[in-house]
């Protein structure tokens, strides 16, 4: 009877527990999907289109701040493509509108990663990658590439 007793409890704790830990974990609702440069350009908001930017090879749906990326907006220049440098130099120069970080200085790079981190992963969802992020130049898989390593990535749910 104490036998019984106990694997009683040990079924209603190991539920609870079970339980517990499926309402912590929340699913991706939307499939993370791989952009190429010329798809990121389609999406700056106009004719109704969502918002996104790409930083580190990151696609992000900025749609929310429209009033910072949105047409006419300050940081219009930076949406539909790969701006990291500029988001590293703080500049919005044509030049730097690039995922290029050739010649980035140490504290650019920091300030990359801190923006990065603090501002877009808090903030806005992630909808994907940049091609160039998951693919080499050759369009074979960029074995430095590794899924489980990426923001937001839920093995279960993603690629």
């Amino acid at each position: 009877m104490a036998t019984a007793r106990i694997c009683v409890l040990y079924v209603v704790f190991a539920t609870t527990l079970a339980e517990d830990v499926k309402l912590k974990y929340k699913p991706s609702t939307k499939a993370v999907r791989l952009f190429t440069e010329e798809e990121l350009t389609r999406y700056d908001g106009s004719q109704g289109q969502p918002i996104y930017m790409a930083i580190k090879g990151v696609v992000f749906d900025v749609t929310k701040g429209k009033e910072f990326y949105g047409k006419d907006a300050p940081y219009n220049a930076l949406v539909g493509k790969d701006s990291t440098r500029a988001v590293a130099k703080m500049s919005l120069d044509p030049a730097d509108l690039t995922s290029d970080t050739t010649g980035l200085t140490e504290e650019q790079l920091e300030s990359l990663d801190s923006i990065f981190e603090g501002t877009y992963k808090a903030k806005y969802p992630i909808v994907g990658y940049t091609a160039s992020r998951v693919l080499t130049k050759d369009g074979s898989h960029n074995e430095a590439f590794k899924p489980e390593d990426q923001p937001h990535f839920q093995i279960k749910d993603e690629i």
